[in-house]
Parts: C-alpha cells; sequence; structure tokens
C-alpha cells in the first residue's frame, strides 16, 4: 500500500487505512493487528509514525495496547454520519464475516446525453468500480458516479488506489454528506458482473441503487450495486 506526504501527515493515512480494516473485519474482534515492524514495512514509513497511528486509534477505543501480548480490536463499529442505524458492512463484521474491498477501475468518464446518469451527474461523472469479497468469495460489485464538480483532483498511483474508503475520500475533499436514499430491486447480472461474481450471466440479483447528498442537497454520489444473497442476505438494523 502506498502512502504520500502529499496526501497529509503519514500517520493519519496509516490510521486511516487500519481503522478501515478493522470495520471491515479484516482485523478482527478480539484478535490482533499485525505488529509494528509489520507494518512499518508494509506501509515503509518509521516506527514513529506507526506508533502514533496506532495511539490515536487506542484513544478512539478500537484498540489497546498490551505490553508482551501486541494491539488487541476492542471494537469494529463507528459511529455513521447518515444514519442512527449501523451501516450494513459492520452488522456483517458484527456476525464475524470479514469483508475486504478491490479496487477494479478509476477514471472520469463522459456520460451520454439523454440518459438518465446524464440527468443526474451531467455530462461527466467521476466512475469508481469495486468488488467485495465475503470470506475470501466475490459477493458485491458495485459501481459509484461521483459528480465531477465534487472532486477537486483524484490520485492515482503505480495502479494503487489513493484511498481505502469512499467516504474517507469525500472528506478530503471537505464535502459534508447529509444523507442518501437507497431504492433496493430485482435486476439481472449483467456479464461482466456474471464473471466477476462467479455467477451465471442473467441471474436474478438484489439491486441497491443509491443517491447521496451532500449538506446542500446536491447529489454527490450515484452507485449502483449488485448483491450475492445466495451468500448473505442484505441486513438491515434499526435504532428505537
Amino acid at each position: 500500500m502506498t502512502i504520500t506526504r502529499k496526501k497529509g501527515p503519514l500517520y493519519l493515512q496509516v490510521k486511516k487505512i487500519v481503522k478501515d480494516r478493522i470495520l471491515h473485519g479484516i482485523y478482527p474482534l478480539g484478535g490482533h493487528i499485525p505488529p509494528e515492524p509489520q507494518l512499518e514495512k508494509e506501509f515503509n514509513v518509521s516506527k514513529m509514525t506507526v506508533r502514533n497511528a496506532i495511539r490515536e486509534l487506542a484513544e478512539e477505543g478500537y484498540v489497546e495496547r498490551k505490553s508482551g501480548i501486541g494491539t488487541i480490536v476492542l471494537t469494529n463499529t463507528s459511529v455513521s454520519r447518515l444514519s442512527k442505524g449501523k451501516r450494513f458492512t459492520e452488522l456483517l463484521v458484527e456476525e464475524g464475516y470479514r469483508l475486504e474491498k478491490r479496487l477494479l477501475s478509476m477514471a472520469c468518464e463522459r456520460l451520454e446525453s439523454g440518459t438518465e446518469l446524464h440527468g443526474l451527474m451531467g455530462p461527466e461523472a467521476f466512475r469508481i468500480e469495486r468488488l467485495y469479497e465475503l470470506n475470501d468469495r466475490p459477493y458485491i460489485h458495485i459501481v459509484h458516479y461521483l459528480a465531477a464538480a465534487a472532486l477537486s483532483e483524484v490520485e492515482q498511483e503505480a495502479g494503487e488506489p489513493s484511498f481505502e474508503s469512499l467516504y474517507d475520500l469525500l472528506e478530503e475533499q471537505n464535502i459534508v454528506l447529509d444523507n442518501f436514499r437507497d431504492a433496493f430491486s430485482v435486476g439481472s447480472a449483467s456479464d461482466e458482473t456474471a464473471s466477476l461474481l462467479g455467477i451465471p450471466a442473467g441471474t436474478p440479483m438484489l439491486m441497491r441503487l443509491r443517491h447521496t447528498y451532500d449538506v446542500e442537497g446536491r447529489l454527490v454520489e450515484y452507485s449502483i450495486g449488485y448483491y450475492r444473497t445466495d451468500l448473505q442476505p442484505y441486513l438491515v438494523s434499526y435504532d428505537t
């Protein structure tokens, strides 16, 4: 994983990546995160950088450092600004699943006039395509379209994503998300989606359409996700 000084303090970048892995169950609840020397090598940073990142995660209650034992994960949930309920991914992690994200593509795209996307986003948008794996099995194929006006700059280095979390990326652009609207329906898997998820083309699938808005009511993100509910149903938790 490549991190650079031009994206801000190195320890904060390491902290964000480790936190994201905790929230997605890669570093499970009650388990250990990798030892400091391993993180230093992975991110190519100093011992002090890693220690500062772990110190902040400990102060926020995500981990606890125990002498002679290592750093243990204490919690794997966070407060979502978009909902009082827990995120779908958090619910899966609570049940013991591990979710990993893989970037498939990331580029600016011209939108064809007269299409729904053109009406929502204008002549162009930034397209991010990702695959989620549930316990090492392909589970979700999702494509995000971000309003071009919402992003001042998106960096790519050596083919790697320059972000771990899409919403962290938006925050770094000083975009404050206010609400989202999800619509669920049944869709058929395209040849591309079927190939990525390991299912026959045309298979009926749960399809989620998401509209995310900023505090001024402007559409920031439009995404289309296809879920293999034969592996795991879509979970929703409501607080009372």
